[in-house]
């Protein structure tokens, strides 16, 4: 194999890939141009698709539901983001330390990263429980009453984000300690000779030095933000603030499965897409002014 050329080792390459590629065309390739064909039809899982045209995108932007679920997608985003990458952030710099038992740390902080979320989602639920909850009581032994958390429309959100960090911090942490473990020592000990303080290593050498780490962080962390669903689903339905936390993939979730409009959900998908795509776009265009990857 080494040394051959053309199109016997393009063969060979392919023969090794097969496996593989007959798996993502049947499971990945397939479905995706199966849901944009089906975005121009209307179909109820009952007969044939009917194909419609540009209906269904029509109906979505005139829809107050689907501008509705957007915001709380955004709501989502703005104050899950800067959460969880902030506390990522700070127990990565906590754990980057040669200590004895920091490995121990370390995998005790990524224990809810493998977590299931639907568990995880109902363990938070009952610690949110108004009555009954953890949460609560706590607060009420510092003379704090605790809000009904996922029934009351102003905290139902915020329950929904504070979990979310929870469970995602750990994923986050051990990128950034990665990244911190690729900075070089010398740089530290030549600011350490300059009389530099912690403070300022942080911010003149650490910060960016993290710079290629953060903007893949922050890139996988919005598409993620975008796809919110299993804590939402568990944690919000049947609560009476339902409307006040649906998101996108939510509301994709309804059209599909509940109300079997198949042709209209699959366009909520390919709207999602192209919102995720366009974001990640800008992030490309934006990362020349602040990410330096030498």
């Amino acid at each position: 194999m080494v040394g051959d050329k053309g199109i016997k080792k393009f063969l060979v390459i392919c023969i090794f890939l097969l496996p593989s590629l007959i798996g993502l065309i049947l499971f990945k390739g397939i479905p995706i141009i199966w849901s944009f064909l089906l975005s121009f039809t209307k179909w109820d899982l009952i007969g044939s698709p009917r194909w419609i045209g540009l209906d269904n995108y029509k109906n979505i932007f005139a829809d107050k539901d689907f501008w509705s679920a957007l915001s709380h997608t955004l709501y989502f985003i703005v104050g899950y983001l800067p959460l969880v990458i902030i506390f990522a952030l700070l127990i990565a710099l906590l754990l980057n330390r040669k200590i004895k038992g920091i490995t121990a740390f370390r995998a005790i902080y990524f224990i809810p990263v493998i977590s299931s979320w639907v568990a995880v989602s109902m363990i938070w639920k009952w610690l949110y429980n108004s009555q009954y909850g953890v949460i609560n009581y706590f607060l009420s032994l510092i003379g704090i009453t605790g809000p009904a958390w996922l029934q009351d429309p102003r905290f139902a959100m915020p329950a929904v984000i504070l979990t979310s960090v929870w469970k995602d911090t750990g994923f986050l942490m051990i990128m950034f300690l990665a990244g911190l473990q690729n900075i070089s020592d010398d740089y530290y000990e030549a600011a350490e000779i300059d009389g530099a303080s912690n403070i300022k290593k942080f911010f003149s050498i650490t910060l960016p030095l993290l710079a290629p780490t953060t903007f893949f962080v922050l890139i996988i962390s919005i598409i993620n933000s975008f796809q919110v669903f299993d804590q939402v689903w568990v944690m919000t339905q049947g609560e009476p603030t339902v409307a006040y936390t649906e998101v996108l993939v939510v509301q994709i979730y309804k059209y599909g499965f509940k109300y079997y409009k198949m042709g209209y959900a699959s366009a909520l998908s390919w709207v999602l897409f192209l919102i995720i795509f366009i974001f990640t776009i800008i992030q490309n265009r934006l990362q020349k002014r602040w990410v330096d990857y030498e």
